[in-house]
């Protein structure tokens, strides 16, 4: 037996065991997305009673939350960098909260003490021969966080795909260890809506041969990317990926061979899709998962000629201000990526950052393009730094422009049943002017 064998079998426990090295008080972090360990998450709430004023921290989760439930107040209290559908409730109760911030600027959190850990519960893929594990499917963060942390407690899953890149810890690092076997969470993308089909390809009309992508998950994106099936040599670097980047890269539309930085490598930090996706992405060389400070850090974003970034956002006003956040003033998301690759995507030669939207929401109740922001709304990305609007009816490339032009050219890629009601706001917003091209 070698000396990392002895060294794992001396940490293995039991979940119920292992959870019961976190104390009352501590700052406890949980693996991002579908690196959530679901066993330890399950052992920790049943013993929700022997704790007081745990912390869960975490980002996009897709699991049951439970630590969320009024039952749990006072013993646990959950602390997001974004928000997702199983812990909304508990913030719009205000028995969560929620930390803004760059995603790019966490890993840094965790070091110097502005977001310390005392715990970090990861699920990884079993070790190697050399003794080393790999964070899978959830690097950005996760990783920096558990270096961070006092103690680690790792879920080893062998249905945890092996990724490439700054993906791995030794376990001698480890503290405690469960051994688990459950198929990942899988993110399933709906049909694309004839609405969408035509965002995408708007936004491909912009999207150069040889770009290098920053793409979001969700039918929008997917829709970008089917409407790029004529590109070439396209590359990625992206916080995340989902199963359309397989699809594209098998036809050999993502090759990345014109990257300047990681050339032919997909670089991403971390992933969400089903099967497809995650057996590709195992022991595949093409893939390199880094941390949220590399992948998402404006000055390294930048170095990619061509970069394009594509995010989504709920509202945009006349000014170009952008929220993707909030809904009612109440804090629905959160800024994800979407104002590091903005940034570092227009900071890059020939780079371009797009905001790609449907033009309406509430089933066509609503548009998207406002006047104002609602009462209360976060400033995801400022107008300063927005570039392109699109959405099904066209394109409004707004850097450059004054507030007029940029009304006048948002107004253009209205939905037509609220371009006069909106043509109303903006006279009254701004007076009679002559029409600015």
């Amino acid at each position: 037996m070698s000396n990392w064998e002895s060294i794992y079998k001396s940490k293995l426990t039991t979940a119920a065991e292992a959870v019961k090295h976190i104390k009352s008080g501590d700052r406890v972090m949980l693996g991002h997305g579908a690196g959530q360990p679901e066993v330890l998450v399950e052992a920790m709430a049943a013993n929700y009673k022997q704790y007081k004023d745990v912390e869960i921290f975490h980002w996009v989760t897709y699991g049951k939350g439970q630590y969320t439930k009024p039952e749990m107040e006072g013993h646990f209290r959950f602390n997001g960098g974004f928000i997702s559908a199983p812990v909304r409730e508990a913030v719009y109760d205000n028995r969560a909260d929620f930390t803004p911030g760059s995603f790019h600027e966490t890993p840094d959190q965790f070091r110097n003490g502005l977001l310390a850990l005392d715990v970090a519960m990861v699920q990884l893929s079993p070790p190697d021969k050399h003794g080393f594990c790999s964070f899978g499917v959830s690097v950005d963060a996760t990783k920096p966080g558990a270096e961070a942390a006092k103690i680690i407690i790792a879920e080893i899953n062998d249905q945890m795909p092996r990724t490439y890149g700054d993906s791995f810890i030794h376990v001698s690092k480890l503290d405690y260890i469960v051994e688990t076997s459950y198929p990942l969470v899988e993110s399933q993308s709906r049909p694309i809506t004839e609405i969408e089909k035509r965002i995408g390809e708007n936004c491909a009309r912009l999207i150069d041969d040889g770009s290098t992508l920053q793409l979001g998950i969700g039918s929008v994106p997917d829709a970008v990317l089917m409407a790029l099936e004529d590109k070439k040599d396209l590359g990625i670097h992206s916080e995340m990926i989902s199963d359309e980047v397989v699809k594209m890269y098998a036809k050999g539309v993502i090759t990345g061979a014109r990257k300047t930085i990681d050339r032919g490598l997909i670089v991403v930090g971390f992933l969400a899709g089903t099967k497809l996706l995650y057996d590709f992405i195992d022991c595949n060389p093409a893939i390199s998962m880094r941390t949220a400070d590399y992948v998402n850090d404006p000055l390294v974003i930048m170095r990619n000629y061509k970069m394009v970034s594509i995010n989504s956002c709920l509202q945009v006003d006349f000014t170009g201000q952008v929220c993707s956040e909030t809904i009612d003033s109440k804090q629905y998301s959160g800024i994800g990526g979407q104002l590091d690759f903005v940034r570092g995507a227009t900071m890059g030669k020939d780079g371009k950052s797009i905001i790609a939207i449907p033009s309406t929401a509430g089933k066509g109740k609503y548009s998207r393009i406002v006047p104002f922001l609602d009462y209360g709304s976060a400033v995801t990305t400022s107008r300063n730094d927005v570039q392109y609007i699109v959405t099904e009816y066209g394109a409004a490339q707004l850097k450059g422009k004054t507030m007029i032009q940029r009304a006048r050219a948002l107004i253009k890629i209205a939905h037509p049943n609220f371009i006069s009601q909106l043509e109303e706001d903006f006279e009254k917003r701004f007076g009679r002017v002559k029409a600015v091209m």
